[in-house]
């Protein structure tokens, strides 16, 4: 065994290997030693590998004899107690039998003192301890003896019963009248009950005797392990010294010293056992000589490996530090590049806007056309590719800012509606009312994923609905789990198709004559931004019936409240009609939210007869939502319809296709209606109803469309043609504004004037707009009378980082090239709560109350709406001036005549006609006498009086001017 434990730390030390896991071992099993292997030592048994052989000699010798001597000695010894205490009950039995007719007599006869010896002496007998004569009545009439230690037996008049426990039995025998008649010679029968005998007999010497027959055992069994633990012993010592010797030589081959080797140990077998060591010795020692030159050759490759990888160490730490400044040139790459190629895009997308404006043949309108749709494809691959690049090279940020759900949803909707709206789809948000709308998070990422999602949907459906859904799937109270879908009916993706799908620079359709481009970067950036919110992105498609993109998010609450609708609309009626089953309960479930009563309808009919049929009951409908389309509607009979409504008591607010606003503009009354477009905001459409539930009072002007005034903006930038566009589309929507073409002239003009807003180019030379800022904002620290003027930076970068640094250079907001009139627009009412004029809509012009308040002539506007041709426009101006005259009679000749027909068309002649020049002043006093002539409205005789003023008061000063 000892053996067997040095051979295992050997091998351990790697000194020695025998295959196969197997550890070598000595043992001498029946006298016979040999040379075994067995496995690892699972072998060892309990407690006992511990010990040594000799203790275990010793345990095993004694153990067994302890064990039968324990067992024999207890068993003789309980057999012997038993038998005691057998004998005393049958000699206690023995005795009251004996009593018995002895003490009838007395009993029968109440002598006492005879009964009194007769006890005296049964106390004589050995282990009687107590004695006591009862009556019948088991009242004690004699007792010799101490007091019974015990309660009596129970009384059984025809045997005698006993008891028994630790210390003594007891027993309690009836005394009956055959008794007396055995003391007399005479055996007849007698059952009458004379009296009773108690006896109590002691256990103490039964005990006593046991416990000296134990002592004697014990000490017998005592002497008997003695001899044989000695025996053991002189057998181990003879085993136990030889493998001791072994033990020793083993350790010193342990510790190395493998020239050590056994002597004889006097014993055939443990002699073997010692050979079988001396030659292991020898072969360990010859193996330990080889293993040596191997390990001092490996030692010697090692250090040239070492020397090696040093080398390669410090080529990898140069790579690094190249890499690293590799990537931060990309940065910077990527920031330079972003703004070159921004700058020239957001000049030539602001152009071409401008420009389509402007009187061109229709194949121009078609090459501007062509160019803006490929400027605005460019800037999508561009955007994509930074992105990608981006999120490649780890450098994308997210930001944690509160946003609102429902207006991220709707913003996003309102975008895309044009690209839907062109193609006759219908889209639909759907936001569950238990839904979380105050959040934490991306604002910006999350609209960008969800543009991403749609903008798809839209290019691969020809036709049907597009239904974004946001509902809670799990809500705690910090955080909500939402699932955003965006549906489609479009043609759907194959298996094939969906394994590739959000695969970099991969597309659903790779073929020649695919129908959709791009880059194949949208749904790869989208899933690694979702991920990298901690969220999970994924479709379930059904080739011909559609898709469903998905997106799982978890972000934390925001504690910022709702605002609550307008108390105005609470408990109102209000007629909804739309014939698109999904968008009727889009429409539905935003009306309600708003606190109104909804009736919805599907025809526009049944909806006259509800609300006739409501104010016959005297429970009016006081509004009507119409969602309409040119394909079920018809300007003309929406018209109709709408003056049929405000008879009614009914005020109207038309949602129609963004494509399609142009159409129902010119035919109906904006004193009467709103009109917005598809799909609808909520807060656009709560401001809507309520404006039509609190109209103003008679007599008093609806305000211009700039409100109190018109907004003081300044514009910087060192790109002219950035500077032109910025100026022309603010100017075009009615604001006053200045210029700067460098940051030193930017802070001299904040200075000289204050501006209600300024719009800051960020990269100028010199002076940057981050520098010109800080000038700004450290001027007006020490001018406690100016308030704070809002910066808006126009930035072409597109790094994740440039927003926060932008905002701690003291600047508000920013805007990213390209620039359009919505964000401008927004912006400018976000920081200012002025309004600029809308320029896809020209109906604002059309009010009465502004028509004086417009210029008679303005030769910049005709310029402008001549493309920038001076010769053009004055052209244009001359055509119209030379025709006035001749319109103006037959206007009032159409007039005297009531021909209300030749009336109209006049009117539209002219008002087509002021379109291309620049007369502000007549063109909406065009456009608001053909909208009440379309509407057989009253107030046209005075608006076709407004006409002729314009037509005289433009005369009059062309004629001044000339």
């Amino acid at each position: 065994m000892i053996a067997g434990k040095a051979l295992q730390a050997i091998t351990r030390k790697g000194r020695m290997h025998i295959p196969n896991g197997y550890w070598a071992a000595f043992c001498c099993p029946a006298g016979l030693c040999r040379y075994t292997a067995f496995p690892n030592p699972s072998w060892r048994i309990g407690v006992f590998h511990d010990f040594s052989i000799k203790t275990r000699i010793v345990m095993l010798t004694l153990l067994p004899s302890s064990l039968l001597a324990l067992v024999l000695g207890s068993y003789f010894t309980w057999q012997q107690l038993t038998e005691m205490q057998s004998n005393l009950v049958e000699r206690g039995q023995l005795t009251v039998q004996q009593l018995a007719p002895l003490a009838a007599p007395a009993l029968a006869q109440n002598h006492h003192n005879r009964l009194q010896r007769i006890a005296n002496r049964v106390l004589d007998q050995a282990d009687i301890r107590a004695v006591s004569f009862l009556d019948s009545k088991l009242e004690t009439i004699v007792h010799a003896g101490p007091s019974l230690s015990g309660p009596r037996p129970p009384a059984d008049p025809t045997q005698s019963t006993m008891t028994r426990d630790n210390k003594a039995t007891h027993l309690l025998m009836p005394v009956l009248g055959y008794h007396q008649n055995l003391a007399s010679g005479n055996s007849s029968q007698d059952d009458r009950l004379l009296g009773w005998i108690a006896l109590e007999i002691s256990h103490h010497n039964a005990l006593l005797q046991g416990y000296r027959n134990l002592l004697a055992s014990l000490l017998l069994i005592i002497a008997v392990l003695v001899v044989s633990a000695l025996l053991a012993m002189r057998v181990g010592r003879s085993i136990s010294d030889p493998l001791r010797r072994i033990q020793q030589g083993v350790s010193q081959l342990r510790d190395g010293h493998l020239e050590t080797r056994l002597p004889a140990l006097r014993s055939h077998e443990l002699d073997e056992l010692a050979a079988g060591i001396n030659r292991m010795a020898e072969v360990m020692q010859h193996a330990q000589e080889e293993m040596q030159n191997s390990i001092d050759q490996a030692t010697e490759d090692v250090r040239q490996n070492l020397e090696t990888i040093e080398i390669q160490n410090i080529e990898l730490d140069m790579a690094r530090r190249e890499a690293l400044e590799a990537s931060r040139i990309k940065s910077e790459f990527l920031a330079n590049m972003s703004h070159e190629i921004r700058t020239p895009l957001n000049g030539i997308i602001g152009f071409t806007n401008l420009l389509q404006k402007c009187e061109l043949s229709p194949r121009q309108h078609d090459y501007l056309n062509t160019i803006q749709k490929s400027a605005d494809s460019l800037l999508d691959i561009i955007n994509e590719i930074l992105d990608f690049s981006k999120i490649e090279a780890g450098k994308l940020v997210l930001e944690h800012t509160p946003f609102n759900l429902r207006e991220l949803i709707q913003d996003t909707l309102t975008i895309l509606a044009p690209a839907a709206h062109a193609k006759h789809l219908e889209l639909v948000s759907l936001i569950y009312r238990d839904t979380p709308l105050a959040l934490n998070g991306d604002p910006l990422r999350l609209r960008q994923v969800l543009t991403n999602l749609i903008s798809n949907a839209i290019k691969f459906t020809n036709e049907g609905t597009i239904a974004v859904r946001a509902m809670v799937e799990e809500i705690g109270e910090e955080f909500a789990q939402l699932r955003i879908s965006v549906h489609d009916t479009g043609i759907g993706l194959s298996q094939e198709e969906l394994n590739s799908l959000f695969q970099a620079f991969s597309q659903a359709d790779n073929s020649l004559t695919r129908q959709a481009g791009g880059t194949g970067l949208g749904l790869v950036i989208s899933k690694r931004l979702i991920e990298q919110m901690g969220g999970e992105i994924g479709v379930n498609s059904v080739p011909g019936e559609g898709s469903e993109f998905w997106i799982r998010l978890s972000l934390p609450l925001d504690d910022q409240s709702e605002d609550e609708p307008p108390s105005a609309l609470h408990g109102q009626r209000v007629a909804l009609l739309e014939q698109h089953e999904l968008a009727r309960q889009s429409m539905q479930h935003q009306l309600e939210d708003c606190g109104l009563e909804v009736l919805p309808f599907a025809e526009l009919d049944s909806l006259l007869a509800g609300v006739a049929a409501a104010r016959q009951q005297n429970r009016p409908i006081a509004l009507a939502v119409l969602g309409v389309t040119s394909r079920d509607t018809g300007a003309e009979e929406l018209a109709q319809r709408v003056a049929d409504l405000d008879r009614l008591g009914c005020k109207c607010l038309v949602l129609c296709p963004t494509t399609e606003q142009l159409v129902y503009q010119e035919a109906l009354p904006e004193t009467q209606i709103h009109l917005q477009s598809k799909p609808a905001r909520r807060d656009q459409l709560e401001a809507a109803l309520g404006e039509l539930l609190a109209p103003q009072p008679a007599g008093q002007q609806t305000p211009g469309p700039l409100g109190n005034r018109a907004p003081r903006l300044l514009c910087v930038d060192d790109n002219p043609a950035n500077l032109l566009l910025v100026q022309t589309l603010l100017g075009d929507m009615g604001a006053t504004v200045s210029v700067a073409d460098s940051g030193q002239a930017a802070v001299a003009a904040a200075q000289r004037e204050h501006f209600d807003l300024i719009f800051m180019d960020v990269q100028m030379p010199g002076m940057d707009g981050r520098q010109a800022t800080r000038a700004i904002r450290q001027w007006e620290s020490a001018q406690p009378e100016r308030r704070h003027t809002p910066i808006i930076a126009l930035t072409a970068h597109a790094l994740a980082n440039e927003r926060r640094a932008l905002l701690q250079g003291g600047m508000d907001d920013y805007l990213t090239k390209p620039i359009n009139e919505r964000q401008l627009a927004q912006v400018v009412h976000k920081w200012t709560r002025l309004h600029l004029r809308s320029p896809d809509s020209q109906a604002d012009e059309a009010r009465p109350a502004a028509i004086g308040h417009l210029s008679v002539l303005d030769p910049e506007e005709g310029l402008r709406l001549a493309a920038g041709k001076p010769d053009l426009a004055a052209d244009m101006l001359s055509m119209l001036l030379a025709s006035l005259d001749a319109d103006r009679q037959a206007i009032r000749q159409a007039r005297r005549d009531g021909d209300r027909d030749a009336l109209l068309e006049r009117v539209h002649r002219l008002h087509g006609a002021t379109r291309y020049c620049g007369v502000p002043q007549l063109r909406a006093a065009c456009q608001h006498s053909e909208t009440l002539l379309k509407q057989h409205a009253s107030a046209a005789d005075a608006a076709l009086d407004e006409l002729e003023a314009a037509i005289l008061r433009l005369a009059g000063e062309a004629k001044f001017g000339a």
